[in-house]
């Protein structure tokens, strides 16, 4: 049997958890973000039922812009509970399967198996989420994570018909797709580098700068020029992920989180220093004592603004010494923001701190 890695990835996610608990909703236009009272500012749409996506609503748009655009959507508020324990639904499902299972939110995971038959096994797996969780999901079979990452994105379209892939694994079927090293150059090289799982619209202008435009182009690349460009790390990489090159192994053991960060958008922008500076102090202090709590030591800081104009700098510092103090926190904060250009009111303040890595076990 073969080694494979499987990418898990749920249909709307936090729509489908609401329309489960809320079954007179099917079919409706659903979006899910803040308080779900789309006259309210400054709320973010976290999820967009399939019905509502078709009139132009989606994730991260303004409530306010969705309601615009489909006034007779449901507007629901977030409810993270509901959704952790749905996570923990699905995840347990697949655990019950002779597989590993990598979780990577509460929508998606990796899973990592040895068969002889992927796509009956990627079967299986739909349909055992279905009949236990009425949830549904598309499943992308790789010979990385890379590609069975982005194989689910065809997994999900094959489903709906929105495009006629060409190039699927022998079993590929609705619901389910494979792409490895045999159909890859067939599947993705006409394709844009921004379908490339990890390409935002920054690097496709920086990787467009340099003539390259599709997966093929990036293929084809002088690994040393984009070494040159982007650094020795981060050049292979790009070099890597024209190829379609990845990781294979997949965990159960769960990530150990690097980061801690909150950020608030406020109902009134912040236009005078002293406001600015006391929103700063106080969502610095908040993340620390939480930080503090889990047994964890801060070694760096970031902080992030975001103007009216929604251009959103970041600033951040190493500390000279570890500390689990939100006075010194907050204080390096305060400092940083003495480097940003405060020339317009600010609607978002974030805050990350990142932990002194915990000592190997022996």
């Amino acid at each position: 049997m073969s080694w494979w890695v499987l990418h898990v990835d749920m249909d709307q996610f936090i729509a489908a958890v609401e329309i489960r608990r809320r079954p007179e909703l099917r079919g409706l236009p659903v979006v899910v973000g803040g308080s779900g009272d789309p006259t309210q500012p400054r709320q973010v749409v976290a999820t967009a039922s399939y019905e509502a996506r078709e009139y132009g609503v989606h994730s991260g748009m303004p409530v306010r812009a969705a309601y615009k655009k489909c006034p007779q959507a449901v507007f629901l508020p977030t409810d993270p509970t509901a959704y952790d324990a749905a996570s923990v639904e699905v995840m347990d499902v697949l655990r019950g399967f002779p597989v590993v299972v990598e979780v990577w939110g509460w929508d998606e995971c990796f899973v990592g198996a040895e068969t002889d038959d992927p796509e009956a096994l990627a079967a299986s797996l739909r349909a055992a989420v279905a009949s236990q969780t009425k949830l549904t999901c598309a499943v992308g079979i790789g010979d990385n994570k890379t590609r069975a990452k982005l194989a689910t994105n065809f997994a999900k379209h094959t489903r709906s018909h929105a495009e006629p892939f060409t190039g699927a694994g022998e079993g590929s079927s609705a619901g389910v797709y494979r792409l490895t090293a045999a159909n890859w150059r067939e599947v993705m090289n006409h394709r844009p580098i921004r379908d490339l799982w990890g390409i935002g619209s920054r690097m496709e202008k920086n990787l467009n700068e340099l003539g390259i435009t599709t997966v093929a182009d990036l293929t084809a690349a002088d690994v040393d020029a984009l070494k040159k460009r982007f650094g020795p790390n981060m050049g292979a990489w790009y070099a890597a992920l024209g190829r379609g090159l990845g990781d294979t192994q997949v965990t159960d053991v769960p990530r150990e989180p690097v980061s801690r960060s909150h950020e608030e958008t406020f109902p009134t922008d912040l236009v005078e220093l002293p406001d600015i500076e006391r929103e700063l102090r106080r969502i610095a202090e908040e993340v620390t004592r939480e930080v503090v709590a889990d047994g964890r030591t801060i070694q760096r800081v970031w902080v992030k603004l975001r103007f009216t104009s929604f251009y959103t700098p970041i600033k951040s510092r190493k500390l000279k010494t570890p500390t689990q103090d939100p006075e010194v926190i907050s204080t390096t904060a305060l400092e940083l923001l003495k480097k940003f250009e405060i020339r317009r009111p600010i609607r978002l303040i974030g805050v990350r701190v990142e932990f002194v890595p915990p000592e190997p076990a022996r």
